[in-house]
């Protein structure tokens, strides 16, 4: 068989088996020599743009042809041996969601990737009765009859259920209609073995919401002791349902998207065993839903799994892996990210760039994120809402307020429309600062200009006030709240708890304290410090042992300056058992900070009485 005729043979298989082929050439490297399987007289090689499920595929025709003897296309003897002899190497993908470099040379790791043959297990064939039943079902569904299938529903089985299914797999809209069917008539039917067929039949009929859908039902009722029997159940009817690799694909990515990590890592692991690999939108979203669990690390060692696997990343997963560089507090390698983009032919986004300039303004590098938004500026891609935020955000924290208010009002000279977040940022870099004043304006021309505040608006607010000790304004603002139908959180009776502390209003601020905790919210080490420091300042010793008990309820430790100030206050008092009593208590519970020392506490009341007669004589 000529090599053009070999082509066309296996372009024919292909396409009746339901993938597309479309014949491309690119140079060979230094168009030297031809390739085993697919070279041209000119030194170029065909290549191939395999389609299938969505994924689309550039490929030398010396890996397709492993791919076509893999998938078992080939019955011709004479195609067999003339595909075979013309493998350099066995490649033995079944699925492809990877970008494979038209490069002939496999890596080794890929010629060391032998994946386990695909188990062929079949159902006995139905006789006598339940032949009978399977028969008429049948034609009642093809008929649309249900009526009828609805007084047959008492004598359905798992077992004829699936040779229903099986009978009628080519018509997904009336398999996934029957097996809903099932579903409400008699759900005992429907076993691991049913749920696969569907997701067989929905997955290769490319409707991959509908076979979510399933996935995400049957994963979320615990009906599933082991997830391994579930794919297990799916690897067995693979070749009975004539499948396709988007099941396992849909498999993997559903597990993502329920923020199953180790559940779609062990898929992932039991694809690769068998020959195939998700696409690159199911490996998007693995790396999302580390990234929203805080696991940087996990998304980024997943990266690396795709990289070695030559799963092409696409610009989503480019922008991802920079924010997990940059959550991890790894800015250099997410600039290294950044860089490559365009040399892996990909146009840096607003995320991308949004991504970056977060980055540099969590680090402190102001300049850096400014010179940032000048370049996509450059690169016409134009600064949104989230660019500005962020950049009034980082001068905000670093006490710049006056750089600020620059970018706010460049952003509304760009016809950028300011957002809650934006004024909530202001107001609250104002309050930090004690400016409530100004806070109190910027809030004035957000309602201004219909823009709706929320809690955290109300908080920065109250904390401005309070900070400056104008309680009084503060809890005008608090009754507002009900009027907005805004309920308190924990920052805002900290920040009231604060105001009272500003006015040394120690007794105030613990009545605080007792009605946040009524109201479920819980206070934080600062709320506790505070309190702790005031009661100290009134020298009211037994009030701060409170607090600390308090804390100690919580497993929260007061930190070694805190306790040594309230144990001193305590001795100075002549409260000397109620401070051995505390120290006592806080070594019980394990509590006791790192670098206290008690007995330097205890000499302190002698040393000060040692001094103080001294300096009497």
């Amino acid at each position: 068989m000529s090599l053009d005729n070999l082509n066309q043979a296996i372009q024919e298989l292909y396409s009746q088996n339901g993938f597309e082929l479309i014949p491309l050439k690119l140079e060979n490297e230094g168009g030297r020599g031809r390739v085993a399987g697919g070279g041209d007289a000119d030194g170029s090689e065909v290549m191939w743009v395999f389609r299938c499920c969505d994924i689309q595929v550039h490929l030398p025709s010396s890996l397709l042809l492993s791919h076509c003897l893999n998938l078992g296309f080939g019955k011709n003897p004479d195609l067999g041996f003339c595909i075979q002899s013309s493998l350099p190497v066995s490649i033995p993908f079944r699925g492809f969601s990877t970008l494979l470099n038209g490069a002939a040379k496999t890596p080794n790791y890929m010629r060391s990737w032998n994946p386990i043959p695909v188990p062929h297990r079949t159902i006995p064939e139905p006789r006598g009765q339940d032949l009978d039943f399977v028969n008429v079902a049948h034609s009642h569904l093809i008929n649309s009859d249900w009526a009828k299938l609805n007084s047959m529903s008492t004598g359905l089985t798992p077992y004829r259920m699936k040779h229903i299914m099986l009978k009628i797999k080519k018509d997904h809209v009336l398999s996934f209609e029957f097996f809903n069917w099932v579903k409400a008539q008699n759900p005992n039917c429907q076993t691991l073995e049913t749920y696969s067929i569907i997701l067989h039949i929905l997955t290769k009929n490319h409707k991959f919401k509908s076979a979510e859908s399933v996935l995400k039902g049957i994963l979320g009722s615990g009906s599933i002791d082991h997830p391994s029997k579930l794919f297990e159940a799916i690897l067995y009817s693979y070749r009975i349902c004539d499948s396709s690799p988007c099941v396992f694909d849909s498999l993997f990515k559903t597990y993502a998207q329920m923020k199953k990590l180790r559940n779609a890592i062990d898929v992932f692991c039991q694809m690769k065993d068998y020959g195939f690999l998700p696409r690159v939108e199911s490996c998007n979203a693995y790396i999302s839903a580390s990234i929203s669990l805080q696991r940087g690390d996990i998304a980024l060692t997943f990266y690396r799994e795709m990289q070695r696997y030559r799963i092409s990343p696409n610009v989503y997963t480019l922008n991802m892996v920079m924010c997990a560089f940059c959550k991890w507090g790894k800015l250099e390698k997410a600039i290294e990210v950044f860089k490559r983009m365009e040399t892996m032919g990909f146009s840096p986004t607003i995320t991308s760039y949004n991504t970056l300039i977060a980055g540099y303004c969590n680090k402190g590098l102001l300049n850096s994120g400014m010179k940032l938004k000048i370049l996509m500026e450059k690169n016409g891609v134009r600064p949104d809402d989230v660019t500005f935020n962020t950049l009034i955000n980082g001068f905000c924290r670093g006490g710049k307020l006056h750089e600020a208010n620059k970018i706010f009002s460049e952003m509304k000279a760009n016809d950028v429309v300011p957002n809650t977040i934006t004024y909530n940022t202001l107001i609250n870099g104002y309050s930090q600062v004690g400016n409530s004043e100004m806070g109190g304006r910027l809030h004035d021309e957000m309602l201004r200009n219909g823009i709706k505040a929320d809690i955290l608006t109300y908080n920065a607010l109250i904390l401005g006030l309070c900070m400056e000790g104008r309680t009084k304004k503060a809890a005008y603002l608090v009754k507002e709240l009900d009027r907005e139908n805004l309920v308190p959180n924990s920052s805002t009776f900290s920040a009231l708890i604060t105001g009272q502390c500003v006015r040394k209003n120690s007794e105030r601020a613990f009545q605080l304290y007792k009605s946040m905790i009524r109201s479920g919210c819980h206070p934080n080490y600062h709320t506790f410090k505070m309190l702790i420091s005031t009661f100290c300042k009134n020298e009211d010793f037994d009030g701060a042992v409170e607090v600390v008990r308090e804390m100690s309820e919580r497993s929260i430790a007061p930190d070694s300056d805190t306790l040594s100030e309230l144990c001193r206050g305590l001795w100075l008092s002549g409260k000397e058992e109620l401070a051995l009593k505390l120290c006592k208590e806080m070594e019980m519970k394990h509590l006791m900070p790192e670098g206290f020392d008690k007995s330097k506490t205890i000499n302190f009341r002698a040393e000060s009485e040692e001094k103080e007669n001294g300096e009497n004589f």
